[in-house]
């Protein structure tokens, strides 16, 4: 659905964005994560035609997004993470407004507005101005107003900003059922710990460039495989420290009380073979599991330029 390749884009010296490279596939609920200045907002900017790119190339939906730009707005639903300023409109007048600028007038228009509202559970504000919503309803109701020309594709700036838990819960529900019934959805965030439940791929940038990426289930296994494999050693622990010095997957051992920190880069039939050979050499073990991560503490790991090296690269497993 969404190709970006060697995506460049500089303000002054600042390297905004330095060669992105990303996909987002049909049907995907793209969780786009990086740090403030990652150069997120830039490159929704690019894609949505609001800015131009020094260099690289984009597709959405099998087309050039630069060449046929019109076309390509037309297959693009965003919602930015400003609302703009509509102090004189109603609901109802500002749907229309905007389903007219597609197109749509009449009766096809008031249907589809319709039912976009009760979509987003709007239906019952439809004589209110939209100064007077909440910030909650305002996001809702930007989200009707990005559907209301069907686009293929639906990219949201941090819409989850600024709003309280219950309504971020309900938002974040709101577009998961936007992604079953078939819509592809980038949405860019820095809440990670929704992401997590509601993605279904995510791509961490830094420093305008992407550093990970895949299926959340991927992302996940990472996450796992990057914490250190606790092993409660209750006797014999001279041999379990012999056994994990000389084995291949071992990266790092500490010790406090027994208890045996390691940095393991193994997946997890090679957690339960490490465990069959403490067993077979006679080690007495109570306790044996994978310390507990989230994707937090990866995007911690992985966009600390504090520390030079990176725990976790892509394809190099146990760096």
């Amino acid at each position: 659905m969404l190709r970006i390749e060697n995506l460049k884009k500089t303000f002054g010296k600042y390297h905004a964005l330095d060669g992105l490279t990303m996909e987002v596939k049909q049907g995907a609920l793209y969780g786009f994560v990086g740090p403030n200045g990652a150069g997120k907002t830039t490159t929704i900017k690019i894609l949505t035609g609001l800015l131009a790119a020094d260099d690289g190339m984009v597709w959405i939906d099998g087309e050039d997004a630069f060449s046929h730009g019109q076309q390509v707005k037309e297959k693009i639903g965003y919602v930015p993470d400003v609302f703009g300023v509509y102090d004189n409109l109603k609901v109802r007048e500002y749907m229309e407004f905007f389903a007219s600028c597609y197109g749509l007038e009449g009766l096809m228009a008031r249907k589809r507005c319709s039912c976009l509202l009760e979509q987003v559970g709007l239906e019952d504000r439809t004589d209110f101005y939209v100064d007077g919503l909440s910030r909650g309803m305002k996001q809702r109701l930007c989200l009707a107003r990005a559907l209301i020309h069907d686009p293929a594709l639906l990219i949201l700036d941090e819409p989850s900003s600024g709003l309280d838990p219950k309504t971020r819960r309900e938002f974040k529900e709101l577009l998961s059922e936007l992604n079953e019934q078939g819509k592809t959805i980038l949405i860019s965030s820095h809440i990670l710990s929704e992401l997590n439940q509601m993605c279904t791929d995510i791509g961490i940038i830094d420093q305008g460039c992407m550093i990970l990426s895949g299926s959340m289930k991927e992302i996940m296994a990472r996450v796992d495989q990057s914490n250190p494999l606790m092993i409660h050693v209750y006797r014999n622990m001279d041999k379990a420290m012999a056994i994990l010095r000389s084995h291949g997957c071992v990266r790092t051992i500490s010790i406090k009380d027994n208890c045996l920190s390691v940095g393991f880069t193994g997946d997890v039939q090679d957690e339960v073979l490490l465990l069959q050979q403490l067993i077979d050499a006679e080690v007495l073990v109570r306790g044996f599991y994978r310390q507990q991560g989230s994707l937090e503490s990866l995007f911690m790991q992985i966009t600390d330029h504090k520390d030079k090296e990176v725990l976790l690269y892509e394809g190099k497993p146990g760096i």
